[in-house]
């Protein structure tokens, strides 16, 4: 036996009745009027084309499945296949391509590509609290990945995506956005945004950061380039936890995804802030991390054309 022998895997019945228990938690409603009392399953016939999850609502008298409303809306693979991608791209930590998901779920790797971001999709967050609440450290730090489309290639940075990430010491939880640039005016308003005012914060020396300290409780740096990853005065100074996500994320969009477009970014960084926030040292095993992606489905919507243009991966 193996995680992936467990029914909803492999029958159609068996995964819609799982993601029923899971959307549906507190009883089965209409998506079409928000009835919830007179509502009946419809028997599966494939020989009269009636399809498996059919529910038909009593009130409105129309028929849906637990896919309307979701991302999983339309969508035209098996429903159980569906289930082994999430199960598969939740429980990898580094992620799993979409050329290794059309090989396994023996599906074209256009439609592997689309339900990996339908899944992505499922995994934002849009998590708003501000992190380092109760006076908590929350380090702070940017990096740089990938190649932007029509920028010369020149030395440093310049022709590179941004990304910046905060990581809450406390609750262990990470955010990240793509962002435009790294200048103090582009970064300071997003720390802002997402850091309570209690908070201790926890940077490098880069000069985007040097007016945290008039925002904050406090403002710790190291300086990098001189060798300096922990203060020796004060050891809680350093930002080797932000740098750490860091270093799983571009272990994973550089040995299993290679490519990025910069307009796919962003959901790229949901894809391993989920994971990070949902990780084994946080109490979530693979089926917790699954389960969470899949109630994470509801109220979003993903259309093809709305993903743009392909990428590698």
């Amino acid at each position: 036996m193996s995680a992936l022998s467990r029914p909803e895997f492999h029958s159609e019945e068996a995964a819609f009745a799982h993601l029923e228990s899971i959307v549906w938690a507190d009883g089965s409603v209409c998506p079409h009027c928000g009835g919830l009392d007179r509502i009946t399953k419809v028997k599966a016939n494939p020989a009269k084309r009636i399809r498996e999850g059919l529910w038909r609502c009593g009130d409105c008298k129309k028929q849906f499945t637990v896919k309307i409303g979701t991302v999983f809306e339309h969508m035209r693979l098996p429903l159980h296949k569906a289930m082994q991608a999430v199960y598969l791209m939740t429980s990898s930590k580094k992620g799993i391509s979409a050329h290794q998901l059309h090989r396994i779920l023996e599906i074209t790797y256009k439609s592997a590509w689309f339900l990996a971001h339908r899944i992505r999709e499922a995994m934002t967050s849009g998590e708003l609290t501000p992190f380092g609440g109760n006076g908590g450290v929350v380090e702070v730090d940017e990096t740089f990945i990938g190649h932007l489309k029509g920028v010369e290639k020149k030395r440093a940075f310049h022709h590179k995506m941004k990304v910046l990430a905060l990581v809450d010491r406390d609750t262990g939880k990470a955010r990240t956005m793509v962002v435009e640039n790294v200048k103090a005016e582009t970064l300071m308003p997003i720390v802002l945004a997402n850091v309570a005012r209690e908070a201790r914060v926890m940077t490098d020396e880069h000069s985007g950061y040097r007016d945290m300290g008039k925002f904050f409780s406090a403002h710790g740096t190291t300086s990098h380039g001189k060798g300096e990853y922990v203060n020796l005065t004060d050891r809680s100074i350093h930002s080797n936890t932000v740098e750490g996500y860091f270093s799983i994320f571009k272990r994973g969009m550089k040995g299993i995804y290679q490519h990025c477009g910069e307009q796919h970014l962003h959901r790229y960084l949901a894809e391993y802030e989920f994971r990070y926030n949902n990780r084994a040292a946080l109490g979530c095993n693979d089926t917790d991390r699954s389960v969470a992606a899949m109630q994470g489905i509801v109220g979003k919507r993903l259309t093809y054309k709305s993903t743009g243009e392909r990428a590698n991966g």
